[in-house]
């Protein structure tokens, strides 16, 4: 059975969503996007994921933002992260 999602979120992680977000944009991109301290201070994907892990506001943000991205000008085009 094929069970096809509508829903950009569907099957990802945090992790995945970070690596999206952070290829599209760049960290200070994504630093002028979210004004969050793990974009702007030595930024990586292992240092972000544990604050946002912690930090239930700060990972709504940055899910807001992958949506927005999946729906702008590019949205709808297939995730390198979805089957």
């Amino acid at each position: 059975m094929n069970h096809n999602s509508n829903d950009p979120m569907h099957g990802m992680t945090l992790e995945n969503i970070l690596i999206e977000l952070e290829d599209r944009y760049g960290w200070d991109g994504l630093a002028n996007r979210i004004d969050l301290n793990c974009f702007k201070k030595d930024p990586s994907i292992k240092s972000s994921l544990k604050f946002l892990r912690r930090t239930p506001w700060a990972r709504a943000k940055v899910e807001a933002l992958f949506l927005d991205m999946k729906r702008g000008p590019w949205g709808g085009a297939k995730s390198k992260f979805s089957s």
